[in-house]
Order: structure tokens, then C-alpha cells, then sequence
């Protein structure tokens, strides 16, 4: 019994070790933005995508299509939910990698484009937002959580 238990904790610790957290994806040249159609690989300094839990994953020309795909996934993605996206991902306005939607930090209203018009501008840091929201007239810093349809709405 006790050389049982032994074997269920290392199969435990195994499988909690072989598990990876997800990482982005390059879109391809053939990857659409399925909000607004335009090819996503043309604009990597405003890509991002939501992954999900199946191994499929939707590829964006820019953060603001982004959330309007994630709050109405049964118009995008009909029978996904919420709860089956596995990662968000965003390129950092600065160095353009790609970091954490989730935890990222969003500037709204500033005086940068991007391929849509009116942009929500990600960073992967406070500060970084803070001094970009000075430098470009920005209106305000969100956290994900804090985007709502009304303030895509206003960035149309």
C-alpha cells in the first residue's frame, strides 16, 4: 500500500510538471481576423488571439476586435464559452512580445492607430502604460476585466 501511494504522488508530480503553460502562435498568412476579416499576419504589432482549451484558436488584427469576439462568443464562436479559453494574448506595445491578455494592461484613448482606427494599446506593465498614456494622450489605463462593450463602442 505504502509503495502505492509512493507511485500515485509521483504520478501526480509528473503529470503537474509535464504540463505547459500555452504559448502563442504566429498566425499565418491565411489567418483571418473573424471580426472584421482583414489577414492578421500583416499587422503583428497589434496581433493577438484567444487559444481554447481544444487546441483551436482565433487570430485578431488588434486587442479591440479581440474583446468584441470574447464578449459575444455565441455570435464568433458559437457553443464556446468563456470557460474553454485555455490563454489571451496581446503584443506589448514596446517590444512587441506577446504576453498575457488576462494580465495585461490597456490604454484607451490615445493618439496611436492601429490597423482598425481607434486601438486599445496593451502592455505587460503598469508603468509602461502610464508613460505611454502621457505620451500619446491617452484617456485611461483598464485592466482586462475592466473593458467593457461600451468602451469598444467609444474607440469605434
Amino acid at each position: 500500500m505504502k509503495k502505492f501511494c509512493i507511485f500515485l504522488i509521483l504520478c501526480c508530480l509528473t503529470g503537474s510538471l509535464a504540463y505547459a503553460a500555452p504559448k502563442p502562435v504566429q498566425p499565418n498568412a491565411k489567418d483571418k481576423c473573424p471580426v472584421c476579416g482583414m489577414f492578421v499576419a500583416k499587422y503583428p504589432d497589434f496581433a493577438a488571439q484567444i487559444q481554447f482549451r481544444d487546441g483551436s484558436r482565433a487570430h485578431f488584427d488588434g486587442a479591440k476586435d479581440m474583446f468584441k469576439y470574447h464578449q459575444n462568443l455565441s455570435r464568433y464562436a458559437p457553443g464556446k464559452k468563456a470557460a474553454d479559453i485555455s490563454a489571451i494574448f496581446v503584443s506589448n506595445y514596446y517590444d512587441l512580445a506577446m504576453v498575457d491578455g488576462f494580465k495585461a494592461f490597456y490604454v484607451t484613448g490615445s493618439d496611436v492607430m492601429g490597423p482598425m482606427g481607434r486601438e486599445l494599446i496593451p502592455f505587460a506593465r503598469e508603468s509602461e502604460a502610464r508613460d505611454f498614456l502621457k505620451d500619446h494622450k491617452g484617456k485611461s489605463v483598464l485592466r482586462f476585466n475592466e473593458v467593457t462593450p461600451t468602451i469598444i463602442k467609444l474607440l469605434e
